[in-house]
């Protein structure tokens, strides 16, 4: 009785983890839940590398059996509603998966069932209901090892997929016209994909990782071309985008440029027009870091706006860089020129 009850509550737990997460539960969540079976083997069922999800399961089936009816009860005191799904293989011949291995009906339809709150509004429970129905991608798995086609008998093949009667041959699976896209450019496979008519995701096993890995996707070759040259035109639309931003740019770097020249104008009366727009380009370029790109310099702060002049007389009226060049400590050669730059600052701010 007490195994019993424990057993209610982590199945209870994991439906309702489960529903509330994705307003959806089946009993896959509710095993997943548990622990009684991984997503990787979940994905290894579904790919047909195992015959049914009750043989990779870590508990015999009388156990199942009994999760199966406390969640079933659990289903009818919540009242849910129920909706079939699908179930399909993600192999070339699309047959439904099996979830047990005696494949009574009954229990494969608990199985295949999924249950939503009977208050979900409508739009969400078909949106629900189509995701439950949608075929899975066709597998192809690229092997570790050679491997014999249960088809032609032949070895040395670079890809297969899996059926009951073994691993087949690309040729043998009728996919070997189509062509290798590799992962890697997420727009190219993306279009590649909605192009063709038959497509089959690429994966390979990483033995460091202990789980298959995404590799590129088999399409027509037709797509490949189509999904290319729509890139290539994006790429061009890009281009003309940029050079229309770059545009943009450079008229508001104009633009804020001729208000900081006025600016150094109205705080220093006395500087020469062709200075100060000489100052006003070299502290105001973008991306030079300069106090005409900071925030206060943007703002046309004074004090910014003198610290920028400030520095144009440092280098162009004073010995400065000369006493740096010559072994001046920096501190030493600001204070060595502090009395020319305010001779300069003095006679611009008062006009004679």
């Amino acid at each position: 009785m007490q195994a019993v009850s424990k057993l209610e509550r982590r199945v209870i737990a994991a439906a309702e983890q489960a529903l509330s997460h994705g307003r959806q539960v089946s009993p896959i969540d509710v095993l997943t839940g548990l622990g009684w079976v991984s997503h990787r083997q979940v994905e290894a069922w579904q790919q047909g590398r195992v015959p049914d999800l009750e043989s990779v399961t870590a508990v015999p089936a009388d156990r199942l059996t009994d999760a199966l009816e406390v969640f079933q009860r659990w289903v009818a005191g919540r009242g849910l509603s129920p909706s079939e799904a699908g179930y399909l293989s993600a192999t070339r011949d699309r047959r439904q998966l099996r979830f047990t291995a005696t494949g009574r009906p009954e229990q494969e339809l608990a199985f295949r069932t999924h249950w939503m709150p009977a208050d979900l509004p409508e739009r969400q429970r078909e949106r629900l209901t189509a995701k439950q129905g949608k075929a899975p991608d066709l597998v192809v798995v690229q092997p570790l090892k050679d491997f014999t086609c249960a088809g032609c008998g032949q070895t040395g093949a670079d890809m297969l997929t899996m059926e009951d009667a073994g691993p087949f041959c690309l040729t043998c699976a009728d996919l070997d016209h189509l062509v290798f896209l590799p992962a890697g450019n997420v727009a190219l496979t993306r279009r590649a994909k909605k192009h063709s008519r038959l497509s089959a995701v690429v994966v390979r096993f990483s033995r460091s990782r202990r789980r298959h890995e995404r590799q590129g996707l088999l399409v027509e070759q037709a797509a490949v071309e189509q999904a290319e040259q729509e890139c290539l035109s994006d790429e061009d639309a890009r281009a003309r985008r940029r050079d229309r931003d770059r545009e943009r740019r450079e008229v508001a770097d104009e633009s804020f440029q001729q208000e900081l020249a006025e600016e150094i104008g109205r705080l220093f009366p006395a500087c020469p027009p062709a200075r100060a727009a000489a100052i006003s380009r070299h502290t105001g370029a973008r991306g030079s870091g300069r106090v005409g790109r900071s925030a206060a310099g943007r703002a046309l702060d004074p004090e910014a706006v003198t610290r920028a002049v400030v520095a144009s007389i440092r280098h162009e009226d004073t010995d400065y860089d000369e006493l740096l060049m010559s072994g001046v400590p920096r501190e030493e050669a600001r204070d060595r020129i502090r009395t020319a730059i305010d001779q300069v600052l003095d006679r611009w701010r008062h006009p004679r």
